[in-house]
């Protein structure tokens, strides 16, 4: 059988109060107070796509083995980059082989749907095996606009495969239609979305029920049938009839967090449907369904090997950490809808030496070190000679990763007068666990967070973004940890 063998995903720490947006902007958009309810969830400014969407794919391999993985497949309309592809920069700091497949699936709202289809359906064709499929976003709303309020960041990740498969894919059933909803040119940077009633009615309702119904004729079913009904819809309006004209019950619908982190575009069916596996048993049946430009519906069986699979952290363990952003303006600079000064240092130019990024694109994004074959002690960078003073052999060294270590601040710094969206910078000495040290960035955090003796996870980040060039410089910083009851 073929279908998802693990899962797991990432929402950002911060969530944003809805009615810090209302405060400011209801005096231009006052229709925006009708979307006053909750928080969104927001990424940081060192966050993008591609950070999150590695994220979730780290937690849906906790406990795998990386070197069976054949391929990586991320879903995203907000992806970094255009013609660079960032599937591949995922892989990367994933520490995944080379000789792998990768793709990056964009365009439309359902795209996380589709990746996810088209690695099921690869894995059934019996030509590649254990596919990660990752989703993630950061939409933008123009400022005021209902759009800023209603979207949330998040990512969502599936190992897909045909061994100890938690979810079988037992069928599915597609629509393609050009329909002109939400839209956003290659050099557009706000969503544009066309009149409510007509995108909650032919949109949301009619392709939404095509898609279910057709599923459900095609395997000849009833929407009883299954245990949970999941599908991305945001207009409250547009869900309540949907839900009503199907029948679907409080018990199958399940909860599309809209609350709690936004529409998450292409990831929020994939967020959804990992949240639903976290309470699923074995012999539920859950219907999927992506939209945006038509619809995919996706029929899956969860199996007995559901008792044995935990994820490490899943939706839920995300949605648990979490801190307030209260300051709507940070927000905005942030996500460059507003400028910010922060001082002479933020205009020196940070540029990239793409060849000297590709030679040591493992150190830079994989976080790789070495270790002495002499005495077993590990350092970051790599360096030919051995930092311990009583070895000091010469190219006796093999290569370690210090991605998947832990540490332990030694000393560190906040510093008011450092370039940075976020002040204080905060930078610190850090004693990786298992041995090796060097100096981080510190993140997702506050001051009176960080002391001596700080436990430290890595987490990969955006050092910089080059907007002359417009190419993002990515690094790994540290995060305290936080114990979450």
């Amino acid at each position: 059988m073929a279908g998802i063998c693990s899962y797991g995903g990432y929402v950002p720490r911060y969530r944003m109060n809805r009615g810090l947006v209302v405060g400011a902007m209801a005096w231009i958009n006052p229709i925006i107070m009708m979307y006053a309810a909750g928080e969104k969830a927001v990424a940081n400014f060192d966050e993008d796509p591609i950070t999150m969407g590695m994220a979730a794919g780290v937690d849906a391999l906790t406990g795998k083995d990386l070197s069976s993985v054949e391929g990586v497949y991320f879903a995203s309309t907000t992806m970094p980059y255009i013609e660079r592809q960032n599937a591949a920069i995922i892989a990367l700091a994933m520490n995944l082989n080379e000789n792998i497949r990768s793709a990056d699936y964009g365009g439309s709202l359902k795209a996380g749907t589709t990746a996810l289809l088209s690695a099921i359906e690869g894995v059934e064709s019996k030509r590649i095996n254990n596919i990660v499929v990752t989703a993630a976003e950061t939409r933008q709303g123009r400022p005021g606009s209902p759009q800023e309020i209603i979207f949330g960041d998040a990512a969502a990740a599936f190992l897909v495969g045909d061994t100890d498969v938690i979810a079988e894919l037992k069928g599915s059933y597609s629509v393609t239609y050009d329909f002109p909803d939400h839209i956003r040119g290659a050099n557009t940077k706000y969503d544009r979305q066309w009149e409510d009633r007509w995108c909650r009615d032919l949109g949301y309702v009619d392709f939404i029920m095509e898609s279910i119904n057709g599923l459900l004729d095609k395997y000849s079913m009833k929407l009883e049938d299954f245990s949970k009904v999941i599908y991305a819809c945001s207009n409250a309006g547009g869900r309540k009839k949907t839900s009503g004209k199907l029948g679907v019950t409080p018990e199958q619908d399940q909860p599309n967090l809209q609350d709690q982190i936004g529409e998450a575009g292409a990831a929020q069916p994939l967020v959804m449907l990992a949240q639903a596996l976290e309470t699923a048993e074995p012999g539920d049946k859950l219907l999927v369904v992506g939209y945006g430009s038509g619809c995919d519906a996706l029929y899956f069986e969860v199996t007995e090997n559901i008792k044995n699979y935990k994820p490490a952290k899943g939706i839920s363990g995300c949605l648990a950490n979490k801190a307030a952003l209260d300051n709507y303006t940070k927000f905005l600079v942030w996500r460059d809808s507003l400028e910010g000064e922060i001082g002479l240092r933020g205009e020196v130019t940070d540029y990239s030496a793409l060849s000297a990024l590709w030679r040591k694109r493992k150190q830079i994004m994989g976080m790789w070190g070495t270790k002495c074959t002499a005495c077993n002690s590990p350092q970051y960078p790599p360096q030919r000679i051995c930092a311990n003073p009583e070895c000091r052999a010469i190219d006796q060294t093999e290569p370690y990763r210090f991605a998947d270590k832990t540490g332990t601040i030694a000393s560190f710094t906040n510093d008011m007068l450092a370039a940075t969206l976020d002040p204080p910078a905060i930078y610190a000495r850090v004693e990786f666990d298992g041995g090796g040290r060097n100096m981080l960035d510190i993140t997702d955090c506050s001051p009176e967070e960080v002391a001596q003796g700080t436990k430290l996870t890595m987490t990969f980040r955006r050092k910089y973004h080059d907007k002359q060039r417009d190419i993002i410089g990515y690094c790994w910083k540290g995060v305290p940890v936080k114990e979450v009851a």
